[in-house]
């Protein structure tokens, strides 16, 4: 099941918090990176941020979370992470098709690391395609990617 998760709420901010850090713990890996910049984002900073969050709950216990920001019929997503315990059980996809098929959007864009190849697959099996790649000043070289969306 998909619920809207408060992170306003101290709890909720937690759990996002301790998700984040064992989903992003296993990418910073991945990457082969010693800082991940997601890495450094703390509670309160998500406590306090303005975006919406979404979470896939499995026996009562958060699996996974899509963040989104929309502004102008423009879906961002802004992270997408899945509890290590539930690799591999399609999850993710379940969020990112739930974003998708509930907000009416002109376009949606992303942004991962570039040698991360799981996560390029993911978004391209539901349309996402490459429009830019950058290299930003902590060194990971990054892609973009978007989905338009005729409505």
């Amino acid at each position: 099941m998909i619920i809207k998760l408060e992170n306003s709420n101290e709890d909720i901010a937690n759990k996002i918090y301790t998700i984040f850090q064992s989903s992003y713990k296993v990418e910073a890996q991945l990457i082969d990176v010693p800082v991940f910049p997601p890495l450094l984002r703390s509670i309160k900073d998500i406590n306090m941020s303005k975006t919406d969050f979404y979470g896939f709950s499995d026996n009562n216990c958060i699996a996974a979370i899509i963040e989104i920001e929309i502004e102008n019929k423009q879906i961002e997503i802004n992270s997408l992470t899945v509890d290590p315990k539930h690799f591999r059980k399609g999850i993710a996809g379940k969020l990112i098709r739930f974003v998708l098929e509930t907000f009416e959007f002109t376009d949606a864009v992303v942004e991962t690391a570039l040698v991360n190849k799981p996560a390029i697959n993911l978004y391209n099996k539901y349309g996402f395609v490459e429009f830019k790649r950058w290299n930003p000043s902590h060194g990971i070289e990054k892609v973009a990617m978007s989905l338009k969306n005729a409505i």
